[in-house]
């Protein structure tokens, strides 16, 4: 008779339900891209309108995530996520029927950006940390990576109808896939390893379940208090929000319409985009796997001046067909996507301890502050300049700034301790 100690830890098996939760919430944020242009066709509404609303998506699905990490501590992890994907459904849903911009900003704006940030990064983190104590970093680079193998599912499916079908039955399919993912949340997904009589994976000793957590939004906001006394809070925010402005706020939003203003097909350039998601699996495993071996700040300085540099090279590759230097172009990007997770969650944890993933909330909210800012800036510059160009140029020298800051981060803090040590 097999031994019990041979069967695979329970963790392995939450971490593979969050690794498909993710995946499939990943079709709420790859149709903003998909739909500038076809709004602007049919509404008039200039760019800059349609990234007001994305943008407000962006900025609420990063404010959420440090409440969020909270309220999981409060009503747990299913209750939250599950919500969450209700929103989501209501808002994508919804969206068939808007008649105004006002209404693009209300739904999708607000609620699915509400829904989305409630399942931000955050919900990665408090699995992890819950779940594991060994292969952190690893783990978490698989649950990061998650978020581009939905967009490889998605974005081809979702710009093919687009294409086909125009953009509602598009939004539509978003909300059924929001609903389809709730049953596997509420009946496979647990809290707690001591839900399950277990102890995180690679501990040596039994880890109670702790009480539910009251005052969450008190929680977040002093977490908030506590970390903003220290420097390296400012740098990781600052390195983020330049991570978001690069990756979700310019590429995931701009790159297929600016691919378009070259001739591109709308169905090439999201799948170009759906290939980085191939790449970014790789990378962010990758980058995982490094993050439990080197020094994390010299990882973030080598990701940011990578991606700068490639970035600065765009606007040279952009063409009417799918070109071998945009094929480097993507593999070379793809890696890079989101490699800056894992050493920035690790990075939260090592200076803010039990708050990490809290304080990673907050850091994970200057992310989608910065992606924002360039959603909306991006559809103004091509309103104004009739093109994408100063944007991309602009963010590849952001990118040489994060590779700066994250150098200055200093070294690792005693653990649990909030405020750094001195180096």
């Amino acid at each position: 008779m097999p031994s019990r100690r041979r069967r695979p830890h329970r963790a392995w098996s939450v971490a593979a339900v969050t690794f498909l939760t993710i995946i499939g919430a990943a079709g709420f944020a790859s149709l903003p891209g998909l739909l500038i242009d076809p709004l602007h066709a049919e509404f008039h509404w200039s760019r800059a309108t349609i990234g007001f609303a994305v943008s407000v998506n962006l900025a609420l699905y990063g404010l959420t995530a440090p409440f969020a990490a909270a309220l999981m501590d409060r009503f747990g992890i299913r209750r939250v996520v599950a919500v969450a994907l209700a929103v989501i459904a209501t808002g994508a849903g919804l969206t068939v029927f808007m008649t105004a911009s006002w209404q693009l900003v209300l739904l999708w704006g607000v609620l699915v950006g509400l829904g989305s940030g409630s399942m931000a990064l955050a919900f990665a983190a408090t699995v992890t940390g819950r779940w594991f104590t060994d292969r952190r970093g690893l783990v978490t680079g698989i649950l990061t990576a998650a978020g581009a193998s939905g967009q490889l599912v998605f974005l081809p499916l979702l710009s093919w109808i687009v294409d086909r079908y125009e953009w509602r039955p598009a939004a539509v399919t978003v909300a059924l896939a929001a609903v389809a993912v709730v049953p596997l949340v509420w009946f496979l997904l647990r809290d707690h390893p001591a839900d399950v009589g277990l102890a995180p994976y690679g501990a040596t000793k039994f880890v109670p379940k702790p009480p539910p957590q009251r005052g969450a939004a008190r929680r977040a906001l002093r977490a908030l208090a506590t970390a903003a006394g220290t420097g390296p809070f400012w740098l990781l925010a600052g390195t983020f929000a330049i991570c978001g402005a690069t990756t979700n706020g310019l590429v995931k939003t701009h790159f297929v319409p600016a691919a378009h203003d070259h001739d591109m097909p709308m169905t090439a350039a999201a799948s170009l985009l759906a290939v980085i998601g191939v790449f970014d699996i790789a990378g962010t495993i990758a980058s995982g796997w490094f993050t439990d071996r080197f020094d994390t700040r010299r990882l973030l300085a080598v990701y940011y001046g990578l991606r700068g540099l490639s970035l600065m090279f765009l606007p040279l590759l952009l063409a009417d067909t799918v070109r071998p230097p945009m094929v480097f172009f993507i593999v070379f990007y793809g890696l890079d996507w989101v490699a800056t997770v894992p050493p920035t969650i690790a990075l939260c944890r090592e200076h803010y301890g039990e708050d990490g993933a809290i304080v990673f909330g907050w850091v994970l909210a200057a992310h989608q502050v910065g992606a924002a800012l360039i959603a909306f800036l991006g559809g103004l510059a091509r309103d104004l300049f009739g093109t994408y160009n100063p944007v991309w140029y602009a963010s590849g020298a952001l990118c040489a700034l994060a590779a700066l800051m994250a150098l200055v981060i200093q070294r690792r803090a005693e653990p649990g301790q909030m405020r750094p040590a001195v180096a």
